[in-house]
């Protein structure tokens, strides 16, 4: 039986008998024909490809940079540093989304950067995913797309939305910091 849940239960076999058990109940049981069920599934693909895209590219990155040991080097380099935990982890990841541009990638590699730190600390592993998140949002600017978004659904000049939403992001990610480090004296 245990057997058997950790087969079912493996990443790869849920998503696979989730997938059938979608076609199954959104499909055949709705008496789609298979075309009908093939064209959803593939404007669905359409749609995310790029989420799906970014988020593999930031999992490969942290990977990446977790195999060459760049993840024991920064929980070192902080380990010697009279820093909290809460405070090394935003300012990874801000200073990874501030070169990089995408907070989904730079939280996903952080997270794997500070893994380590975690380990050798005693804080609150929750408090270290807001750090993350928070650090993740910091300084939106043009490397990212969404900071051209902003401007032209707004219709901003680029410095209106330096002014704007940059400063908005990175008062945010503050904000998230001084906030997480005021639960941290309760938690």
């Amino acid at each position: 039986m245990n057997e058997a849940i950790q087969v079912v239960g493996a990443p790869d076999a849920a998503m696979l008998l989730s997938l059938l058990f979608a076609i199954w109940s959104m499909g055949f049981a709705r008496k789609k024909t298979v075309s009908e069920i093939s064209t959803s599934m593939t404007e669905s693909v359409k749609q995310i490809a790029m989420m799906l895209l970014i988020i593999g590219g930031g999992g490969a990155f942290k990977q990446v940079l977790v195999d060459g040991g760049i993840s024991d080097y920064v929980s070192s380099l902080f380990a010697n540093l009279n820093m909290s935990p809460l405070i090394a982890a935003w300012l990874v990841a801000a200073v990874l989304r501030v070169c990089l541009g995408s907070a989904t990638v730079a939280s996903l590699t952080a997270a794997g950067l500070v893994a380590p730190m975690l380990a050798m600390s005693s804080v609150n592993p929750a408090l270290m995913v807001l750090a993350v998140g928070a650090g993740s949002v910091i300084a939106d600017h043009v490397n990212d797309a969404g900071f051209w978004m902003i401007k032209e659904y707004f219709g901003l000049s680029l410095k209106e939305t330096f002014l704007s939403w940059t400063t908005a992001t990175t008062v945010m990610s503050v904000t998230g910091l001084v906030s997480i480090l005021g639960l941290s004296l309760f938690i």
